[in-house]
């Protein structure tokens, strides 16, 4: 019974680890939509990160107008309008709705970073390593071939690791009214401006914009 015990919280403890490491690094923690969004889905969007990061700002709205596209709907990124200059003018807001409306948009989607948070834990060093009899190994014959070799094992120091979650919002807005139709919020774990968390990020808001009946 002992053995069978100790065999179920090894598996037990496999199956932890399997889903921790699994786990996805992205998730969308909370959606809001305006009741009076009902019963209208939008065509034509153009899209919007809000960020002075050029590379973020190109690869988040290319991800975001990727995944709109394969929903049938017509997408326009902000990047291709508009320099990162205006971004950062105090009228941009008035510049951005000008075109938009011009241009015959049905929404404006925006991409932000609301909140940054360090979360800091531990990662325990290795211990000790696998058995493996004198016969095999010479170094097990004597005490100064046991220990050389070991001793990076024995007394590999943990360390303190810093992890960044960021707090992403994406927004929908009516082109016509500018009211917020739709919001939602996500959190990611040491995201980088890179293919893999984009595409997560695009991905994920796509699919429940879908699920929420905004877009086709």
């Amino acid at each position: 019974m002992k053995k069978l015990a100790r065999t179920i919280a090894a598996y037990c403890i496999l199956a932890l680890v399997f889903v921790a490491s699994c786990s996805p690094t992205t998730q969308i923690t909370g959606t809001w939509k305006n009741p009076k969004a009902t019963g209208q889905q939008y065509n034509r969007v153009l899209v919007a990160a809000l960020t002075d990061n050029v590379k973020a700002r190109q690869v988040v709205e290319g991800d975001l107008q990727a995944q709109l596209q394969q929903r049938g709907v017509h997408v326009t990124k902000s990047i291709d309008l508009f320099p990162p200059t205006v971004m950062r003018e105090s009228n941009a807001a008035d510049v951005i709705l000008d075109k938009v409306k011009g241009a015959d948009f049905d929404a404006i989607l925006t991409a932000a970073v609301v909140e940054e948070e360090t979360e800091t834990r531990y990662v325990p060093g290795s211990m000790y390593g696998p058995y493996a009899p004198v016969s095999r190994f010479g170094w097990y014959g004597t005490f100064r071939g046991y220990y050389s070799y070991w001793y990076p094992t024995f007394y590999d120091p943990g360390y303190y690791r810093e992890d960044k979650i960021y707090f992403l919002e994406t927004n929908l807005y009516d082109a016509d009214t500018e009211n917020l139709l739709w919001s939602a919020q996500s959190r990611s774990y040491n995201p980088s401006v890179n293919r893999e968390f984009s595409e997560d990020f695009a991905r994920l808001t796509v699919t429940r914009m879908r699920q929420d009946g905004l877009i086709p």
